[in-house]
């Protein structure tokens, strides 16, 4: 697990704007934010990657250097999920997409707290490519675990990576017990889950505060 606020950055920065309420009323500041935080997760998960040597040819010769050996598909949960996406595609520009839409359904009972509703999955081929899940908050995990498997019918990738802004201690565990082959990358881990399964502090509903409530 990969975790931005571990060490003082100019990312600290962008999540305390991302949560005060009062730089939340600007919704391009907001989405700019996100989509910053999307940018510093994507260069810290390329270090991890493989990649290839070649040489490229300059105006004055020919010059060393490294590209991508596998393909990235970035994954996406609408809609909240587009503004850290796109800081990803900034970064992994030759990527293919996925996109999904996933949200919380009805509630069933007290143990099993509400269902997981999916009605859109659009997705390429994902046999031996690098497969990124963006989704800002981890809440539960449970979204993300039902989305993961999903996805499996377009293919087994090679490496499945998780990224978020702010994660709880709740769904960190869940999805390290559920996707233990799939490593996260976070902006920050909160305190807790409340009783409406919401981060605590969190920064309040993200797809709300980018694009307007719905």
């Amino acid at each position: 697990m990969f975790l931005l606020s571990q060490k003082p950055s100019i990312a600290d920065h962008y999540l305390a704007e991302l949560r005060d309420v009062n730089f939340q009323k600007d919704r391009m500041r907001f989405r700019r934010n996100m989509e910053r935080i999307g940018e510093l997760l994507a260069y810290e998960l390329s270090k991890t990657l493989t990649f290839k040597t070649e040489k490229v040819e300059t105006p004055l010769g020919l010059a060393p250097s490294r590209s991508l050996l596998q393909p990235v598909v970035l994954a996406t949960i609408l809609r909240a999920g587009l503004p850290m996406h796109e800081g990803f595609l900034n970064m992994f520009d030759k990527a293919d997409n996925a996109f999904i839409g996933a949200y919380r359904g009805h509630h069933i009972n007290d143990e099993e707290e509400f269902t997981v509703e999916m009605d859109y999955i659009t997705s390429p081929d994902l046999t031996g490519k690098i497969l990124i899940l963006i989704d800002p908050m981890l809440a539960t995990g449970r979204s993300m675990e039902k989305v993961y498997h999903a996805l499996l019918r377009f293919g087994i990738p090679s490496q499945t990576h998780i990224a978020s802004v702010i994660a709880s201690p709740e769904g960190v565990g869940f999805l390290q017990k559920r996707i233990p082959q799939c490593r996260l990358w976070l902006g920050a881990i909160d305190q807790k889950l409340n009783e409406q399964y919401y981060i605590v502090p969190g920064l309040g509903d993200a797809g709300d505060l980018a694009f307007g409530e719905k």
